[in-house]
């Protein structure tokens, strides 16, 4: 499983890329391959501000329907438009052309809550 060092992650399996005051969210590579081929992601919270752990989103896979939690508290300012055309990007590339949502940190104190690759690893068994 591929778990880059740069991002921070949850126990949902959603990760986190900081930049400045805005980050970008997505699934992680475990969850996409436990999810198998994805064929939808609907996202309808952009503008909205949201509170750590609440739904941002589903991603639908042949199998299953999953929510997306928000790692942080932050406003969703973008959705990822390549998703809509192609959700199996997420299964090939989930940590660069496969992010889902782009935010706007509403406290960035939350970061230090969130697992770092190491720690993300131990909890998958990798």
């Amino acid at each position: 499983m591929n778990v880059p060092a740069n991002l921070k992650y949850t126990k949902d399996h959603e990760w986190l890329k900081v930049e400045g005051d805005h980050a970008l969210i997505g699934i992680t590579d475990f969850a996409q391959h436990e999810l198998g081929d994805i064929v939808f992601v609907e996202v309808e919270t952009v503008g909205e501000i949201l509170g750590k752990h609440e739904s941002f989103g589903t991603i639908e896979a042949v199998k299953t329907v999953s929510d997306m939690f928000m790692p942080v508290s932050g406003e969703i300012l973008e959705f990822n438009e390549d998703l809509t055309t192609k959700p199996e990007v997420i299964n090939q590339d989930p940590y660069e052309k496969g992010w889902v949502v782009k935010i706007r940190l509403s406290d960035a104190g939350e970061i230090v809550d969130l697992l770092d690759a190491a720690q993300y690893q131990a909890l998958i068994g990798a």
